[in-house]
């Protein structure tokens, strides 16, 4: 925490990060536009937002893209809102609530760090036993590359052969297709179905977890990209990851 205290006591990481939350996703040419820094200074600020995990850098072929990351941001609230009056809070609340805000046609990415091993994470994200705790979700799948995955939710099976594992690589990366938007799954989360029947006509989205091992603990990035234009799923997920995630890392840590 003291990390991302540093980070953000700088005018300079402040503003690189504002950059990042009106237009998630942008190579060091973009940031480097319009400021009065020179491209090696960038660099070096957007070294420090990394190491305290507020910007998360991914590669797309030869471009390295960076991506805001709320995750910190969540913490510090967390701790620190509980401990003081509303009047006295309520600029933290609203800086929490503007770094976790959507950024449209983005990849919705996380990252979060949790204290297990990569072999138990990769568990906890397929094993039903964990996956029912902090997720309220089931999935029966080989996990394997190409296989199919059935998803229970909400005493609702999901089934559909464009529901697969994109990519299987045990204990380090996990890819596949999110599930069909059925007016039964719609029902048993008391959703729109409006708004679930124009989500289900969107492009078939897909979420990614990238599973590192640092230090003695663990690095776990989600990316939720494949949105279409103007998309309402994306805005959807990105509300309901954060939460996932942190109960997550709360039971693994728990079970540590």
């Amino acid at each position: 925490m003291d990390d991302v205290f540093r980070a953000l006591a700088d005018p300079s990481r402040r503003e690189l990060l504002d950059r990042l939350n009106a237009q998630d996703g942008q190579s060091l040419r973009e940031l480097c536009a319009g400021l009065g820094m020179t491209r090696q200074s960038v660099s070096k600020h957007l070294a420090v937002l990394e190491a305290a995990n507020l910007v998360t850098a991914r590669w797309r072929g030869r471009e390295k893209l960076h991506h805001l990351n709320a995750e910190p941001i969540g913490a510090i609230a967390d701790r620190w809102i509980s401990r003081y009056t509303r009047e006295r809070v309520h600029l933290l609340a609203d800086l929490k609530r503007a770094l976790e805000q959507p950024m449209a046609q983005e990849d919705f990415v996380y990252t979060t760090y949790i204290k297990t091993t990569p072999e138990q994470l990769w568990q906890a994200l397929t094993d039903p036993a964990f996956t029912s705790q902090y997720w309220g979700a089931t999935f029966t799948s080989e996990w394997t590359t190409g296989a199919e995955m059935t998803w229970h939710e909400n005493g609702v099976t999901i089934t559909d052969p464009a529901q697969v594992v994109l990519e299987a690589d045990p204990p380090r990366r996990l890819s596949y297709t999110w599930h069909t938007l059925s007016r039964e799954w719609a029902d048993s989360h008391q959703a729109d179905p409006e708004v679930v029947a124009r989500m289900a006509a969107e492009p078939r989205s897909h979420v990614t977890f990238e599973i590192e091992e640092q230090d003695g603990q663990v690095r776990l990035t989600v990316v939720h990209g494949g949105f279409g234009a103007g998309s309402e799923l994306r805005e959807g997920v990105s509300q309901g990851w954060p939460k996932i995630l942190a109960d997550l890392k709360s039971l693994v840590e728990q079970r540590a």
